[in-house]
C-alpha cells in the first residue's frame, strides 16, 4: 500500500486563488488532498482510503476543479455534438422526445452556476462523479457549488439520476457539463447512444465514490463494463476511488485501471491496479451498545421494548440519525417514535421507496439543521455530509463491520471529532452481534466482500447495450470485456455463448423471433435487430430487480367501512412506491403505514394504489423486499468465537449473560469450531435444533437439504425455521431415538456431499430457484419488465420465467441463464459457498445434546415458527406470550 509522499510542494500542486480559498476557511490542504493532485498531474489512477470527514470527496474533485479553473485547461473538439438530434431518430427515440430536445432552452450563459443553471460552454464534458446513491449526487452537487461559488470557477455541475426530468438529461447531451454526478444506470444508458463517442470523448476523470458499496454487487459488474468502454472511447481517461472501509485494497484498485492477459505495457498502469493513497489522523469512534432497562426480547426485530430510550437519546441529542436495516422497520419505528412524541420533536423518515420530492424535502430539512432525527435504511448509509449529526442510533444488528462503520461515519463527519453511536440490538441474539460489531469497530477491522467474478447475466445486458449504441464485431468487444477487472478471467467460449444468446435466445429458444435481439450484418458486425429493441433496452437498464412497484396516490375516502364500490377520484398527492406483492394480499378497507402515516387502501387502477387517511392503530407494515442484509461471515465468526470465551460473556448485558450461564447449566454452549445440535420433544412433535451462526439464508437452504435427508431416514419432517444464527427441523418421527439408535448418524447428515445429488433433485423443484431465474432472465433483457406505455406485473413476469425455466432446464441445461442462477445460488439467495464452507468446518466437530425439554438458546429460533420466513416482519408484541411459555418450559 502506498504512503502518502509528496514530491511536490504545496505552491506548485495548488494555485494561488485555491491556496487563498483554504487559508480563508481556516484550512490547510490535507496530504491526502494533495497527494492525489500529484497523481493527476502524473496521470496515474489512484485509490483513496481515507475515514469519514478527511476531506475525501474534495480530494476526489480537486484535480478537476483545478485543471478546470484555467479556461484554456480543457479545451476539446466539440465535432460531431450538433447531429444529436438527427441521431436520435436512429437511436430509437421518439418523436415526441427529438422535439422536446429541440426545444431545449437556449445554450448556458456565463453568468451563472450549479445545478440546472449554465455556464460558459468549454470543451465537453471533463469530470464524470458516479455515486451507489442518487441522495448522494445531490449531496455532492450541492457541496461543490460552494468552492465554485466563492472561488468564482467558470465551472457548470449538474446531477443525472432517475429523478432528473427527460428535458434536463436531453440538454445535458447536447450541452454537457464540465461535471457530471451520476449512477451506473445512467451511465449505461448514455453509453447505449449512437453520440456516446463524441460525449465522452473529451472525459479525463471519473470519481467513483463509495467504491466499496459499488464493486460487490451486479451494479459494480455493469459499472465494470461500462468503464471498459469509456477507456476506449477516451484513451486519457483517468479514475479516481474513494472509499471508507475497504478489506482489501489491492484488490479494489484493480477495478480502476485496464486489465490485460498479456504482460501489462512498460509505460501504462504497471501492476494493473491503480496506485493507493491512505488518509490517518481520524478520531476513534465512540461505539456503546444500549443497555436496556426494559425486558430484552427473545426474537423479533422491532425493539419496541427500547422505543422510550430511543426518544430520550434524540431529545439529549441535537440532530440523530436513526439507521434500521429495512424499509419496513423504518415505517414502522417512525410511526411508533411519533406515537411517543410529546416534546414535538421534528422527526422525519427517508426511504428508497418514498416520493423523490419526499425525500428531497427531508435531505433539505436536514441540511438546514431543522429536524432532531431522521428514521431511515441503507439510502443515507454512505457519504451524505450532515456535519451536524452528532449521534447515530442502529436498530437491530448491523449485520457487518465495514456497513456499521460507514453508517457511524454519518455522526460528526469531521476528522478530528469523533463519531459517536448508539448501537440497539433488538433480541438476545442480536446482543451478541453487536458486542462483537463494536469490537471489531474498535480494532478498524473491515469485512467487506472481495471482488466478485462478473455475471453473465449483466454482460448479456451490455453486450445490448453495445449494439444498442453502434454495431460491433465480437473480437473487439471481447478485449473489450476483459480490460474490466471482474471480467478479467473470462472465458472466450462464454463470451461467446453470451452473444449467441442476446443473438438468438439460445439453442432452446432460438425459433421464437421475440428472442432475437441482434443480427449479424455482411460485414460479419452485430447490430440490433430493429428499434424496439433499443427502446425495450433504454426501459429494462439496470440489475436492481425488486418487486414490481406500484405508485400509492392519497385521495378522499370513498366511506370507510362502508363497503362502497363507487368510482374514486383520480389523481391525489403521490406519496411513494409500495410492492405490488403486499397490495395484493389486501382488500379496500384494510389500513397500513406508509411515509409515516396510517392509510386505508381504496383501490387500485392500473399501476396506481389509491389510499385515504386513516386512525387505525393495528395498521399493517408494507413488507419490502429491498433492503434486508445477510450478516456477514466476519461477524458470524466472532459471535462463535464469543461464546466459546466465558471470560468475555462479562462484557454482556446481565439478562444476556444469565441466559447462556442457563444454556450452559442445562445444554451446551458451542465451541467456535463446533456445530451444536440438540433433540428434544415438545408440544406433540419432535425436533432438531442446530447452529450454524451462517445467516438466514444459508440456514434456509440447509433446512431445505436437511428435510429431504430426514425423509429418507423416515423421520417424517414437517418443516423447518430458521433465523440468523439457528436451523430448527421438526417433525413427527422421534428424532433423539432415532439418533440414540444409530439409525440417524448426525455426521452423515451433515456431510458436504448433500451440496451434490441432494441439492441438484431439490433444485428441480425449486421455487426459490426459479426466482434467482427470475432476476437473471430480467437483467439480461430477455423478459423485459416494462414495455412502451406499459409494465409488465409480477404474474406475468413469474409466468414467463417459469415457462422459459422449464423450458431450458429439460431441453438445454447448459444455457447461458441457468449457469448465472447457479452462480447466483451461490452466493446469493441460497449462499451455497457459505453454507459449504461451514459444513467443512463442521466435518467431524459435532456436538450433540439430547433434551427432555427445549433449551435456552433454542427459544428465539423456536418463536419464528408460523411468522413469514424470508422478508416478513413481526410485531414483538405478538411473541411476547409464546417466549414466556418456551422459556417456562426450558427451565422446567
Amino acid at each position: 500500500m502506498n504512503a502518502i509522499d509528496q514530491p511536490c510542494s504545496v505552491e506548485e500542486l495548488l494555485p494561488e486563488r485555491f491556496r487563498q480559498w483554504f487559508a480563508a476557511r481556516g484550512w490547510a490542504p490535507r496530504a491526502h488532498q494533495l497527494a492525489l493532485l500529484d497523481k493527476a498531474r502524473r496521470q496515474r489512477s489512484a485509490l483513496l482510503i481515507a475515514p469519514t470527514g478527511a476531506g475525501k470527496t474534495l480530494a476526489g474533485f480537486l484535480p478537476t476543479l483545478v485543471e478546470l479553473s484555467s479556461p484554456s485547461s480543457h479545451l476539446s473538439p466539440l465535432a460531431g455534438r450538433g447531429r444529436l438530434a438527427g441521431a436520435a431518430g436512429k437511436s430509437g427515440e421518439g418523436a415526441d422526445e427529438i422535439a422536446a430536445e429541440l426545444a431545449t432552452e437556449a445554450p448556458p450563459s456565463p453568468r451563472t452556476r450549479g445545478e440546472g443553471q449554465t455556464a460558459p460552454h468549454s470543451g465537453g464534458l471533463h469530470t464524470l462523479y458516479i455515486s451507489p446513491l442518487k441522495a448522494l449526487a445531490v449531496d455532492i452537487a450541492r457541496n461543490l457549488e460552494t468552492p465554485i461559488a466563492e472561488m468564482a470557477l467558470p465551472i457548470r455541475v449538474e446531477t443525472r439520476t432517475g429523478d432528473t426530468p427527460v428535458s434536463r438529461r436531453q440538454r445535458q447531451r447536447r450541452y454537457p457539463p464540465q461535471i457530471l454526478l451520476t449512477t451506473p444506470e445512467q451511465l449505461a444508458l448514455l453509453l447505449a447512444s449512437d453520440d456516446a463517442p463524441h460525449l465522452f470523448g473529451t472525459l479525463r476523470r471519473v470519481v467513483l465514490d463509495e467504491l466499496h458499496a459499488l464493486v460487490t454487487s451486479k451494479r459494480g459488474d455493469l459499472l465494470s463494463l461500462g468503464l471498459a468502454r469509456l477507456w476506449r472511447l477516451a484513451p486519457q481517461l483517468r479514475m479516481v476511488g474513494l472509499s471508507a472501509t475497504v478489506a482489501e485494497p489491492e484488490q479494489l484498485a484493480r477495478f480502476l485501471v485496464p486489465q490485460h492477459r498479456s504482460p501489462a505495457p512498460a509505460s501504462g498502469e504497471g501492476e494493473q491496479r491503480a496506485d493507493i493513497v491512505v488518509a490517518g489522523g481520524a478520531a476513534q469512534p465512540i461505539v456503546t451498545m444500549l443497555d436496556s432497562r426494559e425486558r430484552l426480547p427473545w426474537a423479533g426485530h422491532s425493539a419496541r421494548h427500547a422505543l422510550g430510550e430511543i426518544y430520550e437519546l434524540i431529545n439529549r441529542h441535537t440532530t440523530t440519525l436513526v439507521f434500521v436495516n429495512t424499509r419496513s422497520q423504518a415505517e414502522m419505528l417512525f410511526q411508533e417514535l411519533w406515537r411517543i412524541n410529546d416534546d414535538n420533536l421534528p422527526i422525519a423518515l427517508h426511504h428508497g421507496s418514498l416520493d423523490v420530492a419526499q425525500r428531497r424535502k427531508v435531505e433539505d430539512a436536514m441540511t438546514a439543521g431543522r429536524l432532531r432525527a431522521v428514521v431511515c435504511t441503507s439510502s443515507l448509509d454512505l457519504g451524505v455530509d450532515w456535519g451536524d449529526v452528532d449521534l447515530v442510533i442502529n436498530v437491530g444488528a448491523p449485520k457487518g463491520a465495514s456497513r456499521l462503520m460507514q453508517r457511524i461515519g454519518r455522526a460528526n463527519h469531521r476528522l478530528d471529532e469523533p463519531s459517536r453511536a448508539v448501537l440497539v440490538p433488538a433480541n438476545r441474539f442480536e446482543v451478541l452481534e453487536c458486542r462483537v460489531a463494536i469490537e471489531a469497530v474498535a480494532q478498524n477491522a473491515q469485512d467487506t466482500p472481495p471482488l466478485r467474478r462478473g455475471a453473465l447475466d449483466v454482460l448479456a445486458q451490455h453486450v445490448l447495450g453495445c449494439a444498442c449504441a453502434a454495431p460491433f464485431v465480437a473480437d473487439q468487444l471481447f478485449e473489450e470485456v476483459i480490460s474490466a477487472a471482474p471480467y478479467a478471467d473470462l472465458p472466450r467460449s462464454d463470451f461467446d455463448d453470451v452473444v449467441a444468446f442476446v443473438a438468438t435466445g439460445g439453442y432452446a429458444l432460438q425459433s421464437y423471433e421475440r428472442f432475437a435481439r441482434i443480427k449479424q450484418d455482411q460485414q460479419g458486425r452485430w447490430r440490433v435487430a430493429n428499434p424496439k429493441v433499443r427502446q425495450s433496452y433504454r426501459l429494462n437498464v439496470g440489475t436492481i430487480v425488486e418487486d414490481t412497484m406500484l405508485k400509492v396516490r392519497l385521495v378522499r375516502s370513498r366511506g370507510a367501512g362502508s363497503g362502497a364500490t363507487g368510482a374514486i377520484g383520480r389523481g391525489g398527492r403521490l406519496l411513494g412506491e409500495v410492492e405490488e406483492g403486499f397490495i395484493e394480499s389486501m382488500v379496500p378497507g384494510d389500513t397500513f403505514v406508509f411515509g409515516g402515516e396510517v392509510v386505508r387502501y381504496e383501490a387500485m387502477a392500473e399501476d396506481q394504489v389509491y389510499v385515504s387517511r386513516a386512525h387505525d392503530q393495528d395498521a399493517r407494515v408494507p413488507s419490502y423486499m429491498g433492503g434486508k442484509f445477510p450478516l456477514s461471515t466476519y461477524l458470524a465468526e466472532r459471535v462463535r468465537r464469543l461464546l466459546d470465551d466465558r471470560r468475555a460473556w462479562a462484557s454482556l448485558p446481565d439478562q444476556v449473560r444469565d441466559w447462556l450461564s442457563l444454556q450452559a447449566e442445562l445444554s451446551v454452549v458451542p465451541g467456535s469450531r463446533q456445530l451444536l445440535v440438540e433433540s428434544f420433544p415438545h408440544a406433540g412433535k419432535h425436533y432438531l435444533v442446530c447452529y450454524p451462526f451462517e445467516g438466514r439464508l444459508a440456514h434456509q437452504t440447509l433446512g431445505m437439504l436437511l428435510t429431504r435427508r430426514l425423509e429418507r431416514a423416515r423421520a417424517r419432517p414437517l418443516g423447518f425455521v430458521a433465523n440468523e444464527y439457528a436451523l430448527a427441523v421438526w417433525g413427527l418421527g422421534d428424532l433423539s431415538a432415532l439418533i440414540r439408535q444409530r439409525r440417524l448418524d448426525l455426521d452423515a447428515l451433515f456431510e458436504p456431499d448433500m451440496l451434490g445429488d441432494d441439492l441438484e433433485a431439490w433444485l428441480a423443484e425449486s421455487a426459490l430457484m426459479k426466482r434467482t431465474f427470475k432476476t437473471c432472465a430480467v437483467i439480461s433483457g430477455l423478459i423485459p419488465r416494462r414495455f412502451v406505455g406499459a409494465e409488465k406485473s409480477r404474474r406475468q413476469v413469474l409466468f414467463s420465467t417459469d415457462l422459459v425455466y422449464d423450458v431450458l432446464r429439460k431441453h438445454q441445461p447448459d444455457h447461458v441463464l441457468l449457469r448465472a442462477a447457479r452462480a447466483d445460488a451461490a452466493t446469493g439467495l441460497l449462499d451455497l459457498r457459505r453454507l459449504g464452507d461451514m459444513l467443512s468446518r463442521i466435518s467431524g466437530r459435532i456436538a450433540y445434546k439430547s433434551l427432555q425439554r427445549v433449551s435456552p438458546l433454542a427459544v428465539p429460533v423456536l418463536l419464528e415458527i408460523g411468522r413469514e420466513a424470508v422478508y416478513g416482519e413481526a410485531s414483538d408484541d405478538l411473541l411476547a406470550e409464546a417466549a414466556e411459555e418456551l422459556v417456562r418450559t426450558a427451565m422446567g
